[in-house]
């Protein structure tokens, strides 16, 4: 199961990046971006929930885990707002959309990383 938590949580990592940085990029919000934050979201959670079964001790409730909860929260208003963004179809939205995604992905990386440094010390 460790496997596929960590496969998961990798993928989340490469679909949100890659959806995040093509976005700002362009310069404008796409379609495919939007699907690709939906994939990083379901990997990121799918992931997430592997990762939680594994662990054995109530360590999901320190920083990790409530900055786990909150990347994860953020990231579905993140996902839930490009899909509206992008149904209003306003340029000027659209352009502008970028600064969101890009401050939700730096959030998401906190417990990313402090997930791979919890990982490597147990």
């Amino acid at each position: 199961m460790l496997l596929y938590a960590i496969v998961s949580i990798t993928a989340a990592l490469l679909f949100y990046t890659i959806g995040v940085w093509s976005e700002k990029l362009s310069g404008t919000l796409k379609p495919w971006h939007v699907i690709i934050f939906w994939f990083g979201l379901v990997f990121d959670t799918l992931g997430t929930t592997l990762m939680n079964r594994i662990a054995t001790d109530a360590a999901g409730f320190g920083i990790h885990g409530v900055t786990g909860l909150a990347a994860i929260l953020l990231m579905l208003v993140h996902v839930i707002w490009a899909t509206v963004v992008l149904y209003q179809n306003s340029p000027k939205t659209k352009k502008k959309f970028h600064r969101f995604s890009a401050a939700v992905w730096l959030i998401w990386l906190v417990p990313f990383a402090s997930g791979m440094v919890v990982g490597m010390s147990a």
